[in-house]
Parts: C-alpha cells; sequence; structure tokens
C-alpha cells in the first residue's frame, strides 16, 4: 500500500507549538519520486483553497538524495511552489553526466571479451598508481549544487519564521557514528542536540559539503571531509547505520511528519516458479541487494517500531501517560506503488556505456526479464536519466493524488 497513517509516540519533549515535518528518505536517481510527491501536494494545495505562499513544512529533514531535495526546499521555504517547480526542472532534464563522471572507470570501456580482460589489467595498475577513492566522481554534483541548493539565503529564511529547522544525516567513516547536521534560527531558543547510542546531532551552519556527504553511496562516490569537533572527519551516505530515520524531525520539535520513501516499504513476495531462485546472482544483483538493505530497510524497521510503540501505548491509561514525556506522532507514508526495480530494467540503456557494462549479464536460469529486473537494482540508484526520472516523477504524483482526502487531513487543507 502506498499511503499509511500512523499515530505513535515517542519521549521527545513536547515543542512550544505544533509543526509539522517533511522527512525525504535516501535513494540516489529514485529521490526523482519525491519530487513528483512534492509536485502533487503544490497542486493539492492550490486546489484547496489555500492561500499561504510559504512552506507547509516547519522542520525538513532529508538522507542522502533526499537530504538534496530536502535543502532546495528549504532554500525557498518562502514561496513552496516556486520551489518545488524549481526542483523538478531539474528533475525533469537530468542527464548522467550532471551528477558523475565515469574516469575511474574509463579503462573498461572497450568492447571484446579479450579487450575487457585487456582493459581490467589497464584500470588495476591505474588503481594502484593513482588510487582512486571511488568507482565514480561525483564533481559535477558538486557543481549542480552550487546552482540547486542556494544555501546563503537560509539564515535570512529561517529568522523571518518561514522553516523553523532544517537537517540532514551522514554516516562517519572515521568514527562509525550517524550525524544529524542540523540548522536553526540564530535568534530564537536553540534546538539542543541529542546524543543516542552510536548517532548524534551537531547545530550549525549546513554547507554543500554536508549535502555531498549525505549522498555519497558507499564505494559509488568518494568520502566528504568534514571538520567536527577539531578536527576532520570523513563522511559517506547518510542511510548508513540510520537505525531511526524518523527520529531528527522529532528532536527538531515535529508532531505530524509526512515521510516521502523511495521504495516499497513491502515489497510482495515473488511469484514461485522453476526458474525463480535458481542460477547464481550477478555481482550488480548482489549490489543491489546490499543498497536495499541501506537505503530501504531502516525506514520500514522504524515505521515498524512506531507501530509497535503505539499499540502498546494504548493499553496505558489516559492519566498515567499524562505523567510522562510521551506525546503523539502522527505519520503519513508515501512509498512508490510500483517496483522502482522494474521501471529502471527499462532505462538502463540510458546510463554511460561503462556504467552499463556492470550491469550486463547472462541469466543463468535462462529467464532474461527476471534476470535483467533483479540486475537493476544498483541501476536505479545511477539512473539520472530524464527518461527514468520523469517515470518516477509521475509515479509520485499519481501515487499522492490517489490518497487526495487523506493527504488534505493530514495538512489541515480544505478545511
Amino acid at each position: 500500500m502506498a499511503g499509511h497513517n500512523r499515530r505513535a509516540m515517542t519521549d521527545a519533549p513536547a515543542p512550544p507549538s505544533a509543526a509539522t515535518g517533511l522527512l525525504l528518505t535516501g535513494g540516489g536517481a529514485r529521490a526523482a519520486y519525491q519530487v513528483g510527491v512534492l509536485q502533487a501536494l503544490a497542486r493539492l494545495r492550490r486546489e484547496s483553497g489555500e492561500r499561504h505562499a510559504g512552506s507547509p513544512f516547519g522542520v525538513i529533514t532529508g538522507t542522502s538524495a533526499g537530504a538534496i531535495n530536502a535543502a532546495a526546499l528549504a532554500c525557498g521555504a518562502h514561496d513552496f511552489d516556486r520551489a518545488v517547480r524549481r526542483i523538478a526542472r531539474v528533475w525533469r532534464q537530468f542527464r548522467p553526466h550532471q551528477v558523475y563522471r565515469t574516469d575511474a572507470l574509463a579503462s573498461l570501456d572497450v568492447a571484446g571479451r579479450w579487450r575487457m580482460l585487456w582493459g581490467l589489467a589497464r584500470l588495476m595498475a591505474r588503481w594502484r598508481r593513482e588510487q582512486p577513492r571511488a568507482l565514480l566522481d561525483n564533481t559535477p554534483l558538486a557543481q549542480l549544487l552550487e546552482r540547486l541548493v542556494p544555501l546563503e539565503r537560509l539564515p535570512a529564511l529561517l529568522e523571518a519564521g518561514h522553516l523553523h529547522a532544517l537537517a540532514v544525516t551522514a554516516s562517519s567513516y572515521s568514527s562509525g557514528e550517524h550525524f544529524t547536521f542540523y540548522q536553526c534560527a540564530q535568534g530564537r531558543a536553540p534546538m539542543p542536540p541529542w546524543v543516542r547510542s552510536q548517532r548524534q546531532a551537531v547545530p550549525g551552519p549546513l554547507t554543500h559539503a554536508h549535502l555531498l556527504a549525505s549522498a555519497a553511496i558507499p564505494f559509488v562516490f568518494p568520502a566528504t571531509p568534514i571538520a567536527h569537533a577539531g578536527h576532520t572527519e570523513y563522511f559517506g551516505d547518510g542511510s548508513m547505520r540510520q537505525t531511526a530515520p524518523i527520529a531528527p524531525a522529532i528532536h527538531l520539535g515535529a508532531e505530524r511528519i509526512l515521510v516521502v520513501g523511495a521504495g516499497r516499504l513491502h515489497e510482495p513476495r515473488e511469484a514461485p516458479g522453476p526458474n525463480t531462485h535458481s542460477g547464481y546472482p550477478s555481482i550488480a544483483q548482489i549490489a543491489g541487494h546490499a543498497m536495499s538493505s541501506i537505503f530501504l530497510d531502516a525506514l520500514a524497521v522504524d515505521v515498524e517500531r512506531l507501530e509497535r510503540i503505539n499499540q502498546t501505548l494504548a493499553l496505558i491509561p489516559p492519566e498515567a501517560r499524562a505523567n510522562t514525556r510521551l506525546r503523539p506522532i502522527e505519520l503519513l507514508v508515501i512509498t512508490p506503488s510500483e517496483r522502482i526495480d522494474a521501471l529502471a530494467a527499462r532505462h538502463v540503456d540510458a546510463l554511460p556505456g561503462v556504467v552499463r557494462r556492470m550491469f550486463r549479464g547472462r541469466a543463468a536460469n535462462g529467464d532474461a526479464a527476471t534476470h535483467a529486473v533483479k540486475s537493476s537494482a544498483l541501476a536505479s540508484y545511477l539512473l539520472f536519466d530524464a527518461g527514468f526520472t520523469r517515470e518516477l516523477m509521475a509515479l509520485g504524483r499519481a501515487d499522492t493524488l490517489r490518497q487526495k482526502e487523506a493527504v488534505c487531513a493530514f495538512m489541515g487543507w480544505g478545511g
């Protein structure tokens, strides 16, 4: 099911006023789905007669590519519709070269088995000589962020009350801990940082380095250095070791949170058949499975955790609950109604040739269609191509509009 409306309790102290939060999760190119959801939200708000131009979200949090979308949205918090149009314009026109270069894999961009082996030998020699830090170079993404995310606007927007807080997450390769970097208005009571097991929050101005770090898919993109506590640590994708993706929005004061995922929370079991599980998995298939574990599983676990807490606290008498620090948190979760792997399988040819070779393989069981879908899971994170991103945006719009009544009720639009 694409959407779920749930209430739960947490031990975070109640903020002075209610706030609506937005969480955009990670997933590389899959984050195009989030943009479609944002487009539908803007449309529903207009149709409901809401006249307020600013962002409907007081707290915005993001992880990985979702952190980039979150920051771009926050930097246009004074005009939500315009910010969404600006973000959508970029995602509609995406090409892989706007996000990464394939220099480190150039030696593999040759045809034929023997030439491929020769190219691999050249690649290994080059790697020993140059010691590249990742498979792909994300320098183009750094240049794109300068145009897409004008972080210099953020302090004024926070001070003017258009936004309460922006937070992005990243994982430290140096310390092994998970970090939430957040920025609030300087002139107001600061949100105190929090520390939990293997995760901590760090207040301060956000930079493009924080966004690059949050979106640095492990092995694929290089780690990003960020100064912390008087020294430099190297950070990678915020989805790694993220055990509680919803928590930052709660800590920053959100009382109800719209969560937009980048994969189905509950994938249907594959229909059994004689060739369903036969054949050794390809490297791309194994890598795609690992990526799903990093990007998708934590959100499902966190939502289920909130459900269990809610069920448990429902058994506590209201008068007893009033003496605790527990407070209700309402969630609306929107996730893709279709398998993104299957959508990606139709667009793999749009990848640069040297990257595309990683997803070519021979189906051991002869089921080429099933093999293509399974192998395209990894490709879906790197398919920054207009054909794929537009299809995901359309899916995000359709899934959101299908829940029009639930969305409007959650956001308080239309009475």
